[in-house]
């Protein structure tokens, strides 16, 4: 088992895709947290615009559901209740994990549920008829019956070339000593599998047995005619974090061989960030439909006395994912908290980024992606109609020009360093669709960034307007 740079990034981010060279999807910035006390969270854009919210609630008793017109709203909308714990039997225990569908015209919530006084928690289905999720007819449907009538949790579905798909996790009766593997099945009807279940990861790498040897929690995206599927491995503290499983949409998906995983995590605990044990992730869109946006929980601190499911304090938390040049997913690290970060892409190349770097000049390997990010801070640190860049990599240094130099340094009290951090944002130098930064102590001053990756500040001229234009990504 286990949102905002308010009006002046995105009026930039919404002429980003008139420029020349800006084919990434623009500028999304959210508020983290999105939502407190909420953990395996679900969101899924509907067809009426609405995003609707599932997630565990720490008393494990309830099924609730929300929704609004963006990410951001899901923060303040009302919750409702769909569905609470029973008195006895199936039900009466644990409510983990719920997920929302939409599926012919109906409304689908697949949910781990348990019996009280009993370690019995198994998959289960519930079915909704009508045009809005909060106030639809919900009828149980019922348990999900599997290969093996053991431990079982953490159902989703997805749709390949025309298939659809059960996803979740299990413990296998051979392998008592694993709390969970993954398991897919190809679906009769959204409750019933077809056929026989097969295996598609275990827990059997280091990093997916801490704790507890685990696999569960799983979602899938596809694109570029991959599928990829994320999972959560080890224990619910911050030992808890991401796999993927990489398969071609084209393969045989019940071919356990189909699938690669990834030889290590790729998400984990941050303690620059001060994020803990990401995981139980899923996947929606931004409100402009141009952006992946992963959604996930973690928590703000480290050290948990006890029992891990115990502590209340698992949060939702929503970011941008990128994708590399090979086609397959980055995604990069649990961003700091506040607003999140973007990335500054040249004018002059689409892989060229302003990135973190110590001392004058960058290094001469490849940055990472968090190294590209950066909160854009408005207003920036000297106030007014100013902006700041803060690091992600590296929270609390800011992007600091001395002179026409450039360096990252951590926030100091010295009285120049709110003036020497903030810049003022203009339109593209070279293209009105990208956007320029002028010091804002220094009229006709711009942020340049050279071909190798070094930034300075230079006079605006015909030879640095390209390098002094960016887009925000």
């Amino acid at each position: 088992m286990r949102v905002f740079l308010r009006a002046a990034v995105t009026a930039l981010a919404a002429t980003l895709s008139l420029a020349g060279l800006a084919t990434a999807s623009p500028a999304v910035i959210y508020n983290n947290t999105l939502v407190n006390q909420r953990a395996d969270p679900h969101i899924w854009k509907h067809t009426d615009g609405f995003y609707y919210y599932t997630a565990t609630v720490p008393e494990f008793d309830k099924i609730i559901l929300r929704r609004a017109q963006t990410i951001a709203g899901l923060t303040t909308a009302p919750e409702t209740t769909i569905w609470r714990r029973k008195a006895s039997g199936v039900g009466s225990g644990q409510v983990w994990a719920p997920e929302l569908h939409f599926i012919d015209e109906k409304w689908y919530i697949y949910v781990a549920l348990g019996v009280s006084g009993q370690w019995r928690i198994r998959a289960f289905v519930l079915e909704g008829t009508g045009a809005n999720a909060l106030t639809a007819n919900w009828v149980e449907k019922g348990l999900i019956k599997t290969n093996w009538d053991t431990f079982s949790l953490d159902a989703s579905t997805f749709v390949v070339n025309g298939t659809r798909y059960l996803v979740w996790a299990q413990q296998e009766p051979s392998r008592t000593d694993e709390n969970s593997s993954l398991l897919l099945a190809p679906l009769q009807n959204p409750w019933t599998i077809r056929g026989t279940a097969v295996v598609i990861s275990r827990p059997d790498r280091s990093w997916e047995r801490i704790g507890y040897r685990v696999n569960e929690g799983a979602a899938v995206i596809q694109r570029n005619g991959k599928i990829f599927l994320t999972y959560s491995a080890s224990a619910t503290d911050h030992n808890y974090c991401m796999g993927l499983l990489t398969a071609d949409a084209s393969a045989n998906l019940m071919n356990p061989a189909s699938w690669s995983k990834s030889p290590n995590p790729i998400f984990v605990s941050n303690a620059d960030t001060k994020q803990y044990g990401p995981g139980h992730n899923s996947f929606t869109v931004s409100e402009d439909g141009l952006s992946d946006i992963m959604v996930y929980h973690d928590r703000g601190y480290r050290d948990i006395n006890g029992d891990p499911l115990n502590d209340p304090n698992r949060r939702t938390r929503v970011q941008k994912l990128y994708w590399k040049a090979d086609g397959s997913p980055d995604f990069g690290i649990p961003v700091p908290d506040g607003n999140t970060p973007v990335r500054v892409r040249s004018f002059t190349s689409q892989s060229l980024f302003v990135r973190y770097y110590s001392g004058t000049q960058p290094s001469t390997t490849a940055a990472s992606l968090p190294e590209t990010q950066f909160r854009i801070v408005s207003p920036g640190l000297a106030g007014g109609n100013t902006v700041s860049f803060e690091s992600t990599v590296k929270p609390g240094t800011y992007l600091r020009r001395s002179g026409s130099q450039i360096r990252f340094e951590a926030r100091s009290s010295q009285t120049s360093f709110n003036t020497e951090t903030s810049f003022i944002q203009r339109a593209g130098l070279a293209n009105a669709g990208g956007v320029s930064f002028e010091t804002s102590d220094s009229a006709g001053r711009f942020l340049v960034l050279g071909s190798g990756g070094s930034l300075s500040v230079s006079v605006a001229g015909d030879s640095t307007k390209e390098s002094a234009t960016f887009f925000l990504e």
